[in-house]
């Protein structure tokens, strides 16, 4: 038992509290339950059993059946008044920052190729490529940063794709008596085979977690349920070893100040400081690579001191001819449909009349206006001047077509 590092009432108090609320359970049961070995589940029975607040009332395979006593039945009532908490065992706070120092995404190794596969789906000049691996190897930040359009969601939401391997994630993590939650099947993807271990850490891919406007900074703190009585760890602690991605920054309900105050020191740092309810404040890892991505401008958005906090800063805008008509190309060829060079020269000629940038967005946009129109009219799509002009009516607002483009 000492060996979980935890201390030995709290085991018991969950161990007694899932006890009262299954009824009735086997050992092999309870330890599956608290993801702990049977050797410290048998000795936590036969201290329940000493205090008298379990009792043995069978075997099944040679192993007993135990249920809570009438003492420990008042017992666990009361434990459950405090914290409804009843699952697996949670970590020490030392443990989980000494795993999460071991599995560092700074000591991940990136190279060209890796970074060209995961963005092989888009049209990215090298130069952008490069700024993008040396970013992921520095394991800290980036703030991407161009005008809307231009795919910097879809960088983002590409990027965490770069990372093949796996860590290691807690159910929960203890500290000065109370459990914060940490693992999520709702935000981190568990390993489908994994080598047997300490079940309270869970194998999971590398954290992926995406947030944009409803990014608070209470969610950047615990999050302590008053009906569950027990945490929920905040955002960037259930990223640690993996990645933020901050979408729309700028956006949020909270001012862009607010933020970048409450994470000066923590990316600055790589150490983090959240507090419990009751004033106590300790120090978890910072181990995250972050990403802010914005249409706006960052200089009306941050101060000068915390942009040097952002190492990595890559421009994501307009796209060339040849990138144009590349994407357009990529695009027709998914479909099926047939994409000559002069229709998409001539549908830049039409963007430039409508002082309309080339934006990376428009050949998707076009596309898929144009697969709507011809499922709705019952026939075979098709890219050509007149379906492309008919996008534009739609796409645009009226005032800014040319007179030969406006409907009669």
């Amino acid at each position: 038992m000492q060996e979980t590092g935890v201390s030995r009432n709290l085991l018991e108090a969950i161990a007694l509290k899932i006890l009262y609320l299954e009824g009735e359970l086997s050992l092999a049961d309870l330890a599956k339950r608290m993801q702990l070995a049977f050797s410290v589940i048998n000795e936590l029975f036969e201290r329940l059993r000493k205090e008298q607040l379990c009792e043995v009332i069978g075997m099944t395979a040679h192993v007993s059946r135990i249920v809570a006593t009438s003492r420990g039945k008042t017992q666990a009532i009361e434990l459950l008044s405090l914290s409804h908490y009843a699952g697996p065992a949670p970590v020490s706070l030392t443990d989980y920052a000494r795993r999460v120092r071991a599995q560092s995404v700074r000591d991940i190794e990136i190279h060209p190729p890796d970074v060209g596969r995961v963005f092989k789906d888009l049209v990215l000049n090298s130069e952008t490529l490069s700024q993008l691996g040396t970013a992921i190897v520095s394991g800290r930040s980036i703030f991407l940063y161009g005008p809307t359009g231009c795919g910097k969601t879809a960088i983002a939401e590409a990027l965490p794709s770069v990372y093949q391997d796996f860590v290691w994630l807690p159910h929960a993590v203890e500290v000065n008596g109370q459990v914060i939650v940490v693992y999520d099947p709702h935000l981190h993807v568990k390993a489908d085979d994994f080598p047997e271990g300490d079940g309270r850490w869970v194998l999971c891919g590398r954290p992926r977690i995406l947030t944009g406007g409803d990014l608070t900074v209470e969610s950047l703190d615990l999050q302590f349920n008053p009906v569950s009585k027990f945490y929920a760890s905040p955002l960037q602690m259930k990223a640690n070893n993996g990645v933020l991605i901050i979408d729309d920054f700028g956006r949020q309900r909270v001012r862009p100040e607010e933020l970048l105050n409450r994470w000066i020191v923590p990316l600055d740092r790589r150490l983090d400081f959240l507090t419990l309810a009751g004033g106590k404040q300790f120090e978890i890892p910072f181990d995250l690579f972050v990403v802010f991505s914005t249409n706006l401008d960052p200089s009306m958005l941050i101060d000068e001191a915390f942009l040097r906090r952002i190492p990595n800063k890559v421009e994501v805008g307009y796209v060339n001819q040849a990138q144009f008509h590349e994407i357009f190309r990529r695009i027709c060829s998914n479909l099926g449909l047939t994409c000559e060079p002069a229709v998409i020269d001539h549908l830049i000629e039409t963007l430039g009349e409508l002082h309309q940038p080339l934006r990376p967005c428009y050949p998707r946009d076009f596309v898929e206006q144009i697969c709507w129109r011809a499922r709705y009219e019952g026939r075979q799509p098709k890219l050509d001047r007149e379906t492309l002009a008919q996008v534009c009516r739609s796409c645009f607002l009226s005032t800014d077509l040319p007179v030969a483009q406006k409907p009669a």
